[in-house]
This record gives structure tokens, C-alpha cells and sequence, in this order.
């Protein structure tokens, strides 16, 4: 939703980048392109056709407001490619997951995957509050 659009990223070091973003992958790693980058005293500035900024070096991401919106949009619509027939749909966000295995379940630590119990993220050992916190279909 965001790629494209403005963002200003600072960094745990105080240094600051505003460009466009191309990409970000699941660990935070961004790409921006058309980057003004500011050091930490503010006194020095640099103009990059683009940058690649490590996750775990990231402080915080200032994102324009519209594109929050735009978000905040898109996870209202119901998404037709995930589609459960004749089941409730809700989203169990604090099921039990009992046993080993993994795959998705269905809050209570039944369902597809491999092992005993198999819910996502679940855990090792039986027994409750083995991999708890787990998300599934109820």
C-alpha cells in the first residue's frame, strides 16, 4: 500500500532519510529511492538515488497519514480468496494450542498440518498453553 509514497525513516543512530519507498521485506529492511538524508546535528545533508536501510537499525518510520487510511481500508474489506464455507469465520486470536506440530488450526489445536494438535506457531510438548497465543479459524 505504501510503496511509492513518501516516508521519513530514522535511525537508532540519529540519522535521518526521507524518500520514496520501493520495497520493505519482513525483518523491516526498506528501499528508498529520490532519498534526502540528514545527519544526526541536522547540519549536513545528502541527495541518494536510492538507499537500502537495515531493520534492526531503524528507530522509526514517520508515514503520511493517507496511507494509514488506506490501510485501515483495505483490512475492512473481506478478502474473497480466503473464503471458509460452511464454518464461522471469526478470528480466534487467544485459542489453546495443545501438542506438537504445525500447519493451521483451528484455535483449539485441531486442524491441517502435521503433528498432533498442529496450529500455527504451536508449540512443543502437550499440554495447555503449549504455543499459546497462536492465531486460527473457530
Amino acid at each position: 500500500t505504501s510503496q511509492g509514497h513518501p516516508m521519513l525513516v530514522e535511525l537508532k543512530n540519529g540519522d535521518t532519510y526521507n524518500g520514496k519507498l520501493v520495497n520493505c521485506d519482513s525483518w523491516m529492511n526498506i528501499n528508498l529511492n529520490e532519498v534526502i538524508c540528514t545527519s544526526r546535528d541536522g547540519d549536513r545533508f545528502w541527495k541518494l538515488n536510492e538507499c537500502y536501510i537495515r531493520g534492526n537499525s531503524i528507530k522509526y518510520l514517520r508515514i503520511p497519514e493517507d496511507v494509514i487510511d488506506e490501510v485501515v481500508e483495505e483490512e475492512s474489506k473481506p478478502d474473497p480468496n480466503n473464503s471458509v464455507r460452511g464454518r464461522n469465520t471469526r478470528l480466534n486470536t487467544g485459542g489453546k494450542r495443545n501438542g506438537k506440530g504445525g500447519g493451521k488450526g483451528d484455535g483449539k489445536g485441531k486442524g491441517k498440518g502435521g503433528g498432533k494438535g498442529g496450529g500455527k506457531g504451536g508449540g512443543k510438548g502437550a499440554g495447555k498453553g503449549a504455543g499459546k497465543g497462536g492465531r486460527g479459524i473457530q
